[in-house]
This record gives structure tokens, C-alpha cells and sequence, in this order.
């Protein structure tokens, strides 16, 4: 195995491509303070539709990080909560929150110079 984990080790690209998908990261801190029914969640998180959503938790489950319950009742009542696994991310996520909270203006500079400057192209056209 090569010294450089985050390009050879499959584990470090799972991690990173949990966190990559803008939703993901989203969910598990909406459900940082306890369990919470889908609704609540679209209450919390906004701009999100219930498709999304769905299918957020689903693959949130399937890595799992959440867990699904449901209580009985009619109609059931279904709510989700973070795993010790899931909630392992919420450090991670914080500290990803912070850097674009520290250098969000400095990445939104970069990409607004990018798109003004005649003589630069998008690294993709080169």
C-alpha cells in the first residue's frame, strides 16, 4: 500500500465521497440534537424536496450512519436518528463548516476573479 492513504485506501474515498454529497453532510446535522420525523427535517433544513430528502435517508441508512424507526399508530409514525457511526461525521462536518466559514469570502473571490478574467480559462477547457 502507498504512503498516500487518501488516494490509494478505498476507506479514505468512502469517507470522502459520504461527505461530498451536499445533502448528506446536511442531514446528519439536522439530526445532531436527537431524532427527528422527515417533515421536521424538510421544517429544518429547508430547500429541500421530499424526493431528496427520501433518498438521502435511504442512502444515509445504507451507509449506516442513520437509523429508521418506526412507531406504531395509524397513520405509523416514522422517525430518524443519527448511529455512533454517524454521529462520529458530526466532528468532521464541523470542522468543514469552519474552514468555509473562515475562508468562504477567499473561495468565492477565487472563483468570481476566475470567471472575470478574459485570459483564464476553467481548468476543464484546458
Amino acid at each position: 500500500m502507498t504512503t498516500d492513504a487518501f488516494l490509494a485506501d478505498c476507506r479514505a474515498r468512502l469517507a470522502f465521497d459520504l461527505l461530498s454529497n451536499t445533502w448528506n453532510a446536511v442531514v446528519l446535522w439536522a439530526l445532531r440534537d436527537g431524532p427527528r420525523r422527515p417533515v421536521e427535517l424538510r421544517e429544518r433544513i429547508g430547500s429541500i424536496s421530499s424526493k431528496v430528502l427520501t433518498e438521502t435517508l435511504r442512502r444515509l441508512q445504507f451507509n449506516g450512519l442513520v437509523a429508521r424507526q418506526t412507531h406504531p399508530g395509524a397513520p405509523p409514525r416514522v422517525e430518524y436518528r443519527l448511529t455512533a457511526l454517524g454521529r462520529s461525521l458530526l466532528a468532521p462536518i464541523d470542522a468543514i463548516g469552519a474552514w468555509a466559514f473562515a475562508h468562504g469570502d477567499e473561495v468565492m473571490a477565487a472563483q468570481e476573479a476566475a470567471c472575470t478574467s478574459t485570459t483564464q480559462r476553467p481548468p476543464h477547457t484546458r
